[in-house]
């Protein structure tokens, strides 16, 4: 979105920044704050809220910015006309904040997140989620509230959906079909936890947990659930084909994208007649990037031979990579897509067409707490709705808190029966919200079910 520096750059000239309120004061929280206040003009850090007050001051003070302590809704408010910075310990202060033009949610959490988020939309403010582990299980019935309410709901750019779904608006603002959406990995081990990952959080600052959910397979499932969810997307089978081009040596040099497209040659048969698939790729290069496979539609063989000319290759299916994603220095675009032009980077197009299922990481005996996701208790893959609602499979994102109420053995997938939930959470309350909604089979797109719940 080239047409966001220079409607941003106005903003700047004209003294009316747009002003973002974030929730969640972490690694990520507190490197877009930075990258706001050094890199975006026309946008402005308001105000962050922390459960730990000092983490919020933090993200302030390290780039040399003095925040005020607020404890009261009258004192943000003023603080934030007076462009003062503001840290708080209570997010619904954000939420009815008068000069926030959006809220960031970054704290990768998920009954915490949930009560935030509903609450910045129910108070009409627009959202931002840095948090695909929220969007990927109540992400549609968010999206059908903000639609309610007049505001926009979307996953943030930088981040592997968000680049994914650029590329989808691209090949088909030039007349092709986007029939598979990829994630290029370099690692994967479902068995990776806490204690495995150790070593390499304390190395670049991270939680232990959070570098395990990377590790086994949970993190790239929410990713790639949260396109699906944004394109009407499936996947071809339970945890995606996942192509394994390292032969496991994390040494071995990278093979080229075009090259590893053959490990997904036995499903491509009819794709383009579907909705696509969302997939990813072990071995690839360049490493950190996403792809888009696409496909022409209409047989147009002049656009074909001019395709071919540029490089694309022969078709049907083309390759389309970005081969990086920036995390937080591309979030403030989002922010600005959202707030001076009502567009989402990515939002879910209905209701789920995909979820992320736990499975046990180790035999599980009864009484063990699932505590954290990357934790030692259960991994995430993907799987269709259609399947997850058969067999009566809960979400990961649902089982994390919960306690197993019988034996469950290593790498089965966990079922509701299986695991006793907190009462009264939050997000429980969503999801059956959200599958009460969208479980009739029909896929009604999400703005017009929000008119018809308005």
């Amino acid at each position: 979105m080239i047409i966001v520096d220079n409607a941003l750059k106005r903003r700047e000239a004209e003294n009316r920044p747009v002003l973002v309120g974030m929730i969640g004061a972490g690694v990520q929280g507190k490197a877009i704050t930075r990258t706001i206040e050094k890199s975006t003009p026309g946008m402005r850090m308001a105000a962050i809220s922390n459960r730990t007050i000092e983490n919020a001051v933090a993200a302030f003070s390290e780039i040399g910015l003095t925040p005020v302590r607020c404890e009261t809704q009258a004192e943000v408010d003023a603080a934030i006309a007076s462009s003062i910075p503001v840290a708080t310990t209570d997010p619904s202060l954000l939420a009815n904040a008068r000069g926030l033009d959006a809220i960031v949610e970054a704290t990768g959490s998920m009954e915490f997140a949930a009560h935030a988020v509903l609450d910045a939309i129910e108070c009409r403010k627009h959202v931002i989620l840095v948090n695909a582990e929220l969007d990927g299980t109540i992400g549609p019935i968010l999206n059908v509230k903000a639609l309610e309410n007049g505001v926009v709901y979307t996953a943030a750019d930088g981040d592997q959906p968000g680049a994914q779904m650029n590329l989808v608006r691209f090949v088909e603002g030039i007349g092709l079909k986007a029939v598979l959406c990829g994630n290029m990995k370099g690692l994967y081990d479902p068995y990776r936890n806490p204690t495995t990952q150790a070593s390499f959080a304390a190395k670049w600052g991270l939680q232990p947990a959070m570098v395990a959910s990377f590790a086994d397979g949970t993190k790239i499932s929410f990713e790639q659930a949260v396109i699906a969810n944004g394109t009407g997307m499936k996947v071809a089978k339970r945890g995606m084909i996942g192509p394994d081009f390292s032969g496991g040596d994390p040494y071995k040099p990278l093979v080229p994208l075009e090259e590893t497209i053959s490990g997904f040659s036995e499903y491509l048969d009819g794709i383009g007649d579907g909705p696509g698939y969302v997939d990813y790729v072990m071995g690839a290069r360049p490493g950190p990037g996403i792809f888009v496979m696409a496909k022409q539609i209409d047989g147009d063989e002049r656009q074909a031979h001019f395709l071919n000319y540029y490089k694309m290759g022969a078709g049907p299916y083309y390759c389309f990579y970005t081969p990086y994603h920036l995390c937080h220095f591309e979030v403030p675009g989002s922010i600005a897509r959202a707030v001076l032009f009502e567009d989402a980077t990515l939002a879910p197009k209905a209701g789920p067409s995909v979820g992320v299922i736990a499975l046990a990481k180790k035999d599980l005996q009864p009484g063990d707490f699932i505590d954290e996701l990357g934790g030692y208790e259960v991994y995430g893959m993907l799987e269709n709705i259609e399947t997850i609602r058969l067999e009566n499979l809960i979400p990961i994102g649902l089982a994390i808190g919960g306690k197993v109420k019988h034996f469950i053995a290593k790498d089965k997938p966990i079922t509701f029966d299986d695991i006793e939930v907190p009462q009264g959470r939050l997000i429980d309350r969503l999801y059956a919200e959200q599958e009460s909604a969208f479980s009739s089979g029909v896929e009604t797109p999400a703005a017009e079910l929000a008119g018809e719940f308005a």
